[in-house]
């Protein structure tokens, strides 16, 4: 039995290996508890209560129920005060002597109960079981790694992987998807055999045999609400009271401001709540600007009107790309573009200026109706319910302001929508698949040993509506790859990113109103735009381009950055990989340094998959590598 003495060191070696790979997400504090088969190790980044008191692992007062949690719960005041009227005394004032009490009062019913961003697993030794789960959206993460012998949860892969216990390999399907479809963070599995994420919105069991029950708590179309009369005046109100909510801290809470809709709302509204509690000294802000896409004059005007001390992230092509090993250390996982990069440096600045907490706009986009590809989801909702003098209508509003051809525009549409309804005939559906799986297979830059890995779909499905396209950028891609980098990027430095419009009460009422309340003519995020109105500087809230995040990819790789790329995708190890033809891939290369084809994005993805492979100690060539497990049961690092 795992009671035994050496079980209980092994256990021990193991989790302090395990907390020491993340000690980046919490350098104020660390602790452990071992009691084999069970052993739980933290990292504390102290917010909420600076005092010893917020120690973790935590213990219920007759240590029956220990638990770790990750991240942050907004609304602890207001549980705090119901349990206190059910009985509950209370020795801290954070939020992780909530949760606990929440666990002991409401059992895993809690969860529902709980307004935030977390992963947490509580040891419950009154039945020999573990309680874990995640937030509704994943914003904070928990990996599991499971077999005969073990199970290891983690906040990030590199714990899982400092235990000791791994002996997986690269997951050439997730790999595939990502070099051939350009895809991450899709699924449920993680670029290493074996690792996976705990699924958003979800909660699970595991007792001390490893034997896990995983159910979902929550979703999007369950979720409950009610009429709304006015909806720019109800999310004006909800927004505020979110943001008031995501600004509770011990410590001072900055924000990430760029010229768009989603940051200016961030900032104006904190600027708002720290005008009401009082606080001391201006709003700090943080920013980079691409000279390529200037937001100088929009993010003038939010300063001007907010008071926000402003730092400017200086950096350059070079700079990024001598970041990027660093970055795909934090990340575990490659990333999507140079962006991530930006990102990662803008929380360095933020970090250097003594800041712990951020405030962002991650989830605007998914669940506002923020990207442009929406409006054809939009005009598609139109003529699914048979109103094509409105589409016609709205169209020629886009036209207005984006310009284009509205006949064409309009064709185009409705053979997006014939499309649609054929998908949804299972044979046609089942043809378009295995078409587009062989099409990906014959790419030329990859061998038939990648291709072979590739799944045949993992596509969208549906009738190509605005709600069905808005629930899967949310809930597959990209929010779920959006989430996992900001969050590796700002726990790297030790800051914790937060992101008010991912309150779970303003994406459900968004979400449950009609398609005109999230795009309307030309406008994108109507429903912001319109609860906006007199609250954020004019110029940010008609904007009609949207940027983004921006960074030149394609003058920076043919560019500054070709030389550095060139040898990236030249190096032995590339060619000995055995998954591309580095021939056609190097051709590609040099036609895309000349301007003759834009493919820099998949070269970006080629040569960032080298330096991962690299990084990750992975095998040069496509194999599978047999596990040998080792007897240990259970351990955790938060």
């Amino acid at each position: 039995m795992l009671q035994l003495a050496p079980a209980t060191q092994a256990l021990s070696a193991i989790v302090e290996r395990m907390a020491g790979a993340i000690r980046h997400r919490g350098p104020d504090d660390a602790g452990t508890f071992v009691s084999a088969p069970v052993a739980m190790g933290f990292r504390r980044l102290s917010i909420l209560d600076m005092s010893p008191l917020g120690h973790q692992p935590m213990a219920s007062d007759d240590g029956s129920v220990v638990l770790v949690f990750n991240g942050e719960i907004y609304n602890y005041l207001e549980l705090r005060s119901e349990l206190q009227a059910l009985g509950h005394t209370f020795k801290s004032t954070g939020d992780t002597e909530v949760l606990l009490r929440a666990y002991l009062q409401w059992g895993r019913e809690c969860v529902e109960r709980l307004n935030g961003m977390w992963a947490f697993v509580v040891y419950d030794r009154r039945i020999g079981r573990l309680f874990g789960s995640r937030d509704r959206f994943g914003i904070k993460p928990l990996y599991r790694y499971a077999t005969a012998g073990h199970v290891l949860l983690a906040s990030e892969i590199k714990a899982i992987r400092a235990s000791g216990l791994y002996r997986g390999s690269t997951n050439w399907a997730v790999a595939g998807e990502y070099l051939i479809r350009a895809r991450l963070d899709a699924t449920h599995e993680s670029f290493y055999e074996g690792i996976e994420q705990v699924r958003p919105a979800s909660c699970f069991e595991l007792d001390l045999e490893g034997k896990l029950q995983e159910t979902t708590y929550w979703s999007l179309d369950g979720a409950s609400q009610e009429a709304v009369g006015d909806p720019a005046a109800a999310f004006a109100d909800l927004f505020e009271d979110a943001m008031r909510l995501h600004m509770r801290s011990d410590v001072p809470v900055g924000v990430h401001l760029s010229g768009g809709l989603d940051s200016t709302t961030i900032a104006c509204s904190a600027a708002r709540v720290r005008k009401a509690t009082r606080a001391d000294g201006p709003l700090v802000a943080f920013c980079y600007q691409a000279p390529e896409f200037d937001e100088r004059e929009l993010i003038a005007a939010t300063v001007q009107q907010t008071g926000a001390k402003m730092f400017e992230l200086e950096t350059s092509a070079r700079a990024v790309w001598d970041d990027l090993d660093e970055v795909l250390q934090a990340q575990d996982e490659p990333v999507h573009s140079l962006t991530a990069v930006i990102g990662y440096q803008l929380m360095r600045l933020t970090a250097g200026q003594g800041l712990k907490v951020i405030l962002n706009g991650q989830g605007a986009d998914e669940t506002l109706a923020g990207y442009p590809s929406y409006f054809r989801h939009y005009w598609n909702t139109l003529l699914l319910e048979g109103r094509l003098g409105e589409a016609w209508r709205e169209i020629g509003a886009y036209v207005a302001v984006h310009g284009g051809d509205r006949a064409r525009i309009l064709l185009r549409q409705l053979r997006y929508l014939v499309q649609m309804e054929l998908r949804r005939v299972e044979r046609y559906r089942a043809l378009a698949q295995r078409n587009e799986h062989a099409r990906l297979c014959a790419d030329e830059w990859f061998s038939p040993e990648l291709s072979r890995h590739l799944p045949v779909s993992i596509g969208r499905g549906g009738r190509g509506d605005l709600h069905g396209a808005m629930a899967w950028s949310m809930r597959r891609d990209p929010l779920p790859l959006y989430l996992r980098v900001e969050d590796r990027n700002s726990m790297a430095h030790s800051v914790e990113a937060r992101v008010p419009f991912l309150d779970h009460r303003l994406v459900t009422l968004a979400h449950g109103l009609p398609a005109n309340w999230k795009m309307r003519g030309g406008w994108n995020k109507y429903l912001l735009r319109e609860s906006m109105r007199n609250r954020i500087p004019e110029p940010v809230r008609s904007r009609a381009v949207k940027f983004g995040f921006p960074v030149p990819m394609h003058q920076w790789l043919s560019g500054p950055l070709h030389q550095a790329l060139t040898d990236q995708l030249t190096s032995r190890e590339a060619r000995e990989r055995g998954i591309y033809d580095m021939n056609r891939v190097l051709r590609d290369l040099e036609r895309f340094r000349r301007g003759e084809i834009d493919v820099a994005m998949k070269l970006f993805r080629v040569a960032q998959f080298e330096a991962w492979a690299a990084l990750a100690g992975e095998p040069s060539r496509v194999a599978a590598r047999p596990a040998a497990m080792e007897d240990i049961r259970m351990a955790g690092a938060l």
